[in-house]
């Protein structure tokens, strides 16, 4: 039977409180414990072999870099590729850092604008890009050092999906079918995971979570052979809400008042804050297996597929979700894109890398194309998702586009419309991530 390992309503108010108070205590300081890391007595190498994260997860404070107060924050781009991580200056393309990491690797920001989470094979490992902005009344303090993978190391059967949410992260073992959550101020920087919150599913499955707050989860039950029920249980883990209308549950994204959207094989589902409600998406099958929010929307963009016998679909229509009604729209987008290419401006808009090279931006409300902007040179996805090919992330007013053939990294500035920076890159990019150093937005 679905349990829930520890009351989170007991844990995570206590744990959120502490971190606050310390973050006030130290704010004048200067020095890095308003994440509640014990800093180590000097800076990380920047450059690094791969380390030994031991063999079990119930770590004390991870090892992170000593930073520098430093007059603004210049984002840094992680890149996974084959070998290891590299950390370009966004600005320069000089590259800051490299580690040597054997495994395909999967990349996730944790959510606190330093960290990323890199998935490999069977653990989730803590990579401190060692940039952070602490607010401080009506301005803030940014901080940089030498990144560096963390001594912090979760052991999670099949890693899979990390969720943002709220001040919260999850992690989902898609092997032990259960959801590991942490508050993301903590969940890289020394926190004890076995002090956390684990939500257990029931069964092994490739699924998600999405923690509150209020220590209510949204959770997906299902077994290795079919998973199709979302549910909602408070912090007690009582079931307070459930569908069993998702078939082939893949991909959740997050809107304005706490709306979240799932992806399914018949239309995706939107969740309201106490119910779940069915979009009807106008075809017996509509697959969603990638969905991107924003915090002040009430819209989700997702990727559009039909045709239920193909092996490899290239649609050119993306889906436009309305949470404040569960209605969608598509809009066609004239050329086709992949699970990487999706994305939401400064002000929600849509944004997705195409085929063709260009970033197309989409008025939400409206469905309309408002602009084309070139970015790279025409592109078309591979037969193995694992194989490098452009990636999109939008981070603050800009997007970040990697050019997998040609190895370049392009930064737009989504509010001109103009390109910002064109980078060589010295690694053939699989995945990215973005660390601007501040935290997510709620």
């Amino acid at each position: 039977m679905p349990t829930l390992s520890r009351p989170i309503r007991a844990i995570t108010p206590v744990l959120l409180s502490a971190v606050v108070l310390t973050a006030c205590t130290n704010a004048d300081t200067g020095t890095d414990t308003d994440t509640g890391a014990t800093e180590s007595s000097a800076a990380s190498p920047a450059s690094s072999s791969t380390h030994d994260h031991g063999d079990d997860h119930d770590h004390g404070a991870g090892e992170q870099a000593q930073l520098t107060e430093v007059a603004s924050i210049v984002p840094r781009v992680v890149l996974a590729h084959d070998g290891g991580i590299t950390v370009i200056d966004s600005e320069t393309g000089e590259t800051v850092s490299e580690t040597d990491l054997d495994g395909f690797l999967r990349l996730n920001n944790s959510g606190d604008g330093r960290h990323v989470m890199v998935t490999a094979g069977d653990r989730f490992l803590a990579f401190d890009a060692a940039v952070q902005s602490r607010a401080h009344g009506d301005h803030a303090h940014n901080y940089a050092g030498d990144p560096s993978l963390t001594d912090i190391a979760y052991d999670e059967p099949e890693a899979g999906h990390v969720v943002v949410n709220e001040g919260l992260t999850a992690l989902f073992s898609d092997g032990d079918g259960t959801a590991r959550i942490v508050p993301t101020d903590q969940v890289a920087a020394g926190y004890r995971p076995a002090e956390g919150v684990v939500v257990d599913s029931g069964a092994p499955h490739h699924g998600v979570a999405v923690p509150f707050a209020d220590g209510s989860v949204l959770i997906t039950v299902g077994d290795e052979d079919n998973r199709q029920r979302i549910e909602y249980r408070d912090a007690e883990g009582k079931v307070q809400a459930h569908t069993d209308d998702c078939p082939g549950i893949h991909g959740e994204a997050m809107a304005a008042e706490g709306a979240v959207v799932f992806g399914c094989q018949n239309g995706p589902v939107v969740f309201d804050g106490t119910d779940f409600r069915k979009v009807d998406p106008g075809t017996e099958y509509q697959r969603f297996g990638n969905l991107a929010g924003h915090a002040d929307s009430p819209i989700i963009l997702g990727d559009h597929k039909v045709d239920e016998d193909a092996e490899l679909e290239r649609p050119t229509e993306i889906a436009l979700i309305d949470t404040r009604n569960a209605t969608m729209r598509t809009v066609d987008l004239g050329s086709s894109y992949w699970f990487r290419s999706l994305g939401r401006g400064p002000a929600g808009e849509a944004v997705v890398l195409t085929y063709d090279g260009h970033l197309k931006v989409i008025d939400p409300e409206s469905g309309e194309i408002i602009r084309a902007i070139p970015a790279i040179a025409a592109w078309e996805e591979k037969d193995e998702w694992q194989e490098p090919g452009p990636v999109l992330r939008v981070v603050g007013d800009h997007a970040y586009v990697t050019d997998a053939e040609n190895n370049e990294l392009v930064v737009v500035d989504l509010t001109s419309g103009e390109e910002a920076a064109r980078h060589e890159l010295p690694v053939t990019p699989v995945e990215m991530a973005v660390a601007d150093g501040k935290p997510a937005a709620h």
